[in-house]
């Protein structure tokens, strides 16, 4: 069997091979970005009035009116975004969303910036795409922000796109109003298009959400349940763009998907009427687990961290311990602990690890217990 040229520019993701690696016994998982908590109650009611009712059909292309319509005025009043539910289309999880996106913009030769490091599916994307991502730097010592000076160094004449993502993966970075607005800027002097990441909006623990399509309206929006509402299996996102580009992703969606889950539909409207207190609960959880697992992380020797803003990662420097790869792989066969290694994210996370602690407290003390009786061990 020959498989097509382009899966030979991808690989798995170093996600998902720790996620593997997870499942060994007496394991503790700190890799794993996924809340630990039930979805909104509101969301399990629609769930099974929908089976009760046989809402298991298929649902208009873009999605049930209903949800769009409720998008739109979240987008409107939560984001300053002018929208409406024309604008949206409903998809199988933030990832379907972000393919579609890259697919309708993206031609072969085309490059697209990413940021370093960065979630792990931009890039592939891009290669799937045909195109040629072009990383930029977030670093430490900008406290994970991009440098707007640094982004406009990368374009060239076959730039065609911006990807951003704020709060972000891996490092819990929250930009500022004023880069966001730098970025928008720059794009649209450029005459490029955004795409915008913004998965982790709800779960913010210092300073605030800014949206690019706020200031940019050739911003396209992606964004989702999975995270806000711990709806990851239920696979429901949303793509917002301008009418032009919508309609374009909307021939990709047509046929590889036709329309998402029609009972996840039910549960995400559900989330977005009745479930902010659920939100604002978990997300007071997880700053509680934030504080937690910065505490011991200032513990270790040799380890600094920046406390993240926003979402549930924390991406400390273990640059004192060599290759992140080799370090992560120690972890897992001496301490029986999972972390993901920096690089996984790109080359610029090389000597970070990221921790999730999306986990319980019980879990976050005893593996950061174990991680620092191997590193004492080492001194």
């Amino acid at each position: 069997m020959r498989f097509a040229k382009r899966l030979s520019y991808i690989d798995i993701s170093g996600i998902r091979k720790m996620f593997e690696l997870a499942k060994a016994e007496g394991v503790i998982n700190l890799a794993l970005g996924e809340p630990d908590f039930g979805i909104p109650p509101s969301a399990k009611q629609a769930i099974i009035s929908g089976l009760a009712q046989d809402f298991t059909h298929y649902t208009p292309n873009k999605g049930i009116e209903e949800l769009r319509s409720a998008i739109a005025e979240k987008l409107r009043k939560e984001n300053g975004i002018a929208s409406s539910g024309e604008d949206i289309i409903v998809t199988s999880g933030a990832s379907e969303a972000l393919h579609l996106a890259i697919l309708a913009l993206i031609e072969p030769g085309d490059e697209v910036l990413v940021p370093n490091p960065g979630f792990v599916s931009y890039s592939p994307l891009v290669r799937l795409a045909g195109g040629v991502p072009v990383s930029y730097e977030v670093a430490e010592s900008n406290a994970f922000e991009p440098r707007v000076e640094e982004i406009e160094e990368k374009l060239t004449k076959r730039t065609k796109l911006i990807i951003v993502n704020s709060p972000s993966n891996p490092t819990g970075a929250v930009f500022s109003r004023r880069t966001v607005k730098e970025i928008a800027k720059l794009a649209e002097s450029e005459g490029l298009a955004l795409l915008s990441d913004e998965v982790y909006e709800k779960i913010i623990y210092e300073g605030e959400h800014h949206s690019f399509a706020r200031y940019y309206p050739e911003t396209i929006t992606v964004n989702g349940f999975s995270k806000s509402y711990a709806m990851t299996g239920l696979r429901l996102g949303y793509v917002h763009a301008p009418s032009e580009a919508i309609e374009e992703m909307l021939k990709i969606h047509q046929y590889i998907q036709a329309s998402t889950v029609s009972l996840s539909q039910l549960a995400a409207l559900a989330a977005l009427e009745q479930g902010e207190e659920h939100v604002k609960e978990m997300v007071t959880r997880f700053k509680q687990r934030r504080d937690l697992i910065m505490k011991e992380l200032t513990g270790l020797p040799g380890v600094t961290c920046l406390s993240p803003r926003g979402a549930f990662y924390a991406f400390p420097n273990f640059s004192t311990y060599g290759s992140s790869q080799e370090l992560a792989m120690e972890l897992l066969r001496q301490a029986k602990v999972v972390v993901t290694p920096g690089t996984a994210f790109g080359s610029a996370g090389e000597g970070y690890l990221r921790f999730s602690f999306a986990t319980s407290e019980e879990n976050i003390i005893e593996g950061m217990r174990r991680i620092k009786h191997y590193l004492e061990a080492r001194q």
